[in-house]
C-alpha cells in the first residue's frame, strides 16, 4: 500500500484519537488501551514500509503521548473475569460475526450431507458412529428405551467426562486454525456429518422426536460452542490470511489473541452442556414442555451472548464516540 493511500485510509482515527488526547477528554481507560493498540500496530507498519517518513514521525509522537495517559489512567479491574464476559469480549466478537456465520453454514451443511449420507449408504451410519454404538442403540430400542445411553453412568463421571471431551474438540477447532482456517472447517466438517446421521438413525426407526426433544436439551449448547469454537480457529486463520494494515506477525499475534478470547468464552458454556447432559438429559420421563423450555432457554441464551448483546454494546460504543465528536465541535465553536 502507498503511504498517501495508508494515510488517507487511517488519518480520522489518528486525528480523533489525537483529540481524546489533547483536549484531555475523559475515554473508558480499556476503549482508550485497544486504540492505543491499534496505533501501535499503525507505528510498526510504518516503521516497515515508510521508515524515516513525516507519518511515522507522526505516529510515533502519537503512541508516546498514548503511553504515559494510560500508564496514568488505566487501573486493572479488580473484577477483570467480568468485565472480559461482560465488555471486552462481546465488543471484540462482534467483528469477527462474519467467521461465526461461515463456522455455522458450514456445520449446517455438513449436517445435511450427513443425513443425505445416511439415508443412502446403508452403512454410512456405522462407519461413522461405530459398530458399538449403533448396536447397543437398537438393543435400547428394543428393550423400551432408545436414550438409556444417558443414563449408563454416573451423573458426577458423566458430566465431567463431557466437559472435558467437548473442550478438547474445541481446542482442535482452534488450534488448527493454523491450517490456514481449513482445520478448523474439517472439525465442523466431522461434527456436522457426525450428527446428520445421527439424526437420521433415529428418524429411520421412527423415534426423531424422541431423540431430537432428549439430545437437544444439552446439544443446543454443546453444538453451538463447538460452532463458536470454530470461529475462533477462522479468526486464527485469518490472522494469517489478511494482514491489512499490520504487518503479518502482528497480524498474525491479534489472530491468535482473538481467537483465544473467543475459546475462552465457550468454557463456561462447556460446563453448562455437561451439567445438563450429565444430570439432566438423562430425565427421559421428563414432559415434552419442560424439554422445549430447556432448549428454547438456551438457544436465547446463546443468540443473545453471542449475536445480540455484541451488537448493542457495538452500537453503544458508536454512540459515545458520536458523542465526543460532537463535544469536539462544541469546544472549537465556543
Amino acid at each position: 500500500m502507498r503511504e498517501a493511500a495508508f494515510v488517507k485510509q487511517n488519518k480520522d482515527k489518528w486525528i480523533q484519537f489525537e483529540r481524546v488526547l489533547s483536549n484531555n477528554i475523559h475515554v473508558d481507560p480499556n476503549e482508550l488501551s485497544d486504540l492505543y493498540i491499534e496505533v501501535t500496530d499503525h507505528l510498526s507498519y510504518a516503521k516497515t514500509f515508510y521508515s524515516k517518513s513525516n507519518t511515522e514521525r507522526y505516529l510515533n509522537q502519537l503512541a508516546s503521548q498514548a503511553h504515559q495517559k494510560i500508564y496514568k489512567t488505566k487501573k486493572e479491574s479488580k473484577n477483570r473475569v467480568i468485565t472480559f464476559f461482560k465488555t471486552e469480549f462481546p465488543l471484540m466478537f462482534y467483528k469477527h460475526h462474519r467467521e461465526l456465520l461461515i463456522s455455522f453454514l458450514v456445520f449446517t451443511m455438513f449436517i445435511v450431507i450427513g443425513a443425505f449420507s445416511a439415508a443412502n449408504e446403508g452403512d454410512f451410519v456405522r462407519s461413522f458412529l461405530g459398530d458399538g454404538y449403533v448396536n447397543m442403540t437398537l438393543s435400547n430400542i428394543e428393550k423400551g428405551d432408545p436414550m438409556a445411553v444417558y443414563k449408563q453412568q454416573g451423573e458426577f463421571n458423566m458430566f465431567l467426562g463431557i466437559t472435558i471431551n467437548n473442550i478438547r474438540v474445541a481446542l482442535m477447532a482452534f488450534a488448527y486454525g493454523l491450517l490456514l482456517g481449513i482445520g478448523s472447517l474439517y472439525i465442523m466438517l466431522q461434527n456436522g456429518i457426525m450428527l446428520g446421521s445421527f439424526q437420521y438413525f433415529f428418524y429411520d426407526q421412527g423415534l426423531l422426536w424422541e431423540s431430537a426433544r432428549t439430545i437437544w436439551i444439552h446439544g443446543t449448547i454443546e453444538i453451538s460452542v463447538i460452532i463458536v469454537a470454530g470461529c475462533a480457529g477462522l479468526v486464527l486463520g485469518n490472522g494469517m490470511l489478511f494482514t491489512g494494515t499490520y504487518t503479518r506477525l502482528e497480524s498474525f499475534k491479534r489472530g491468535v489473541k482473538n481467537g483465544l478470547k473467543i475459546l475462552m468464552s465457550t468454557i463456561p458454556f462447556f460446563i453448562i452442556a455437561g451439567f445438563l447432559e450429565g444430570f439432566v438429559t438423562r430425565h427421559t420421563e421428563m414432559p415434552d414442555w419442560l424439554a422445549l423450555l430447556i432448549i428454547t432457554a438456551s438457544l436465547g441464551v446463546i443468540l443473545f451472548y453471542y449475536v445480540i448483546y455484541p451488537i448493542k454494546l457495538h452500537k453503544q460504543q458508536l454512540n459515545h464516540k458520536l458523542a465526543i465528536k460532537l463535544t469536539n465541535k462544541d469546544e472549537k465553536i465556543y
